[in-house]
């Protein structure tokens, strides 16, 4: 179950006004510094294209990845890279092969128990040596915007353990206050596959229960 309604198709401007000034830089940089130039780069839940604009205008060949057609339609304008509409539950990204991918804030709204398969599915659009960037907000169970959103929220050492379970090797983290709301904190994770073949099972782990109502 996707903890999210329709909220980004139908209030897809009001999300580009709070969010597309923000500058990425403080989280974009754990990925390019380990990144050649011109990698290619697909950003999965690209939003109305921030990010996208701030890797081109750096010389990297950007895809953006998108569900809402409003926030896809902004991209594209915005970036002038191409963007793939689609659900990344049922998309094949096996046929993918980017040097890396972004999931900023992509994945806040998954049930824990989705996160694992998801993760897998998505990893599928890497090189063998690729690298993934992914934030998540820190906490226990979930929280309720006021806007209606739920938000999954997760403790590093959950998280670690679905990587582990995944092959996933963690070549960064850090822990950073949201730049919308400071009570919030994002726990971000640059990781790259390791060789071995690591196949999705059950990941048991204790979640916690809801968190008050969050300010965002």
């Amino acid at each position: 179950m996707v903890l999210y309604s329709n909220y980004y198709t139908e209030h897809f401007q009001e999300y580009h006004d709070r969010t597309f000034m923000i500058d990425p830089s403080s989280f974009l940089s754990h990925l390019t510094e380990h990144l050649p130039e011109r990698a290619t780069i697909l950003d999965v839940g690209c939003g109305s294209g921030r990010d996208l604009c701030w890797l081109s205008r750096r010389g990297y060949s950007v895809t953006g990845f998108e569900r809402s057609p409003g926030l896809a339609r902004l991209a594209r304008e915005n970036s002038g890279c191409p963007v793939i509409e689609g659900d990344f539950h049922d998309h094949d990204f096996s046929r993918l092969a980017f040097d890396a991918m972004l999931l900023i804030a992509s994945l806040v709204h998954l049930h824990p128990h989705e996160l694992p398969k998801v993760l897998d599915k998505l990893q599928k659009g890497l090189k063998p040596d690729g690298l993934l960037l992914i934030t998540l907000k820190e906490g226990c169970g979930r929280s309720t915007a006021r806007d209606g959103r739920v938000f999954t929220l997760w403790e590093s050492h959950n998280l670690e353990t679905v990587f582990t379970r995944l092959g996933m090797k963690t070549v960064e983290f850090s822990r950073d206050i949201s730049p919308v709301c400071t009570n919030d904190i994002w726990l971000t994770y640059l990781t790259r596959p390791t060789k071995q073949d690591v196949s999705v099972r059950g990941t048991a782990y204790s979640h916690g229960r809801d968190c008050p109502h969050s300010g965002l």
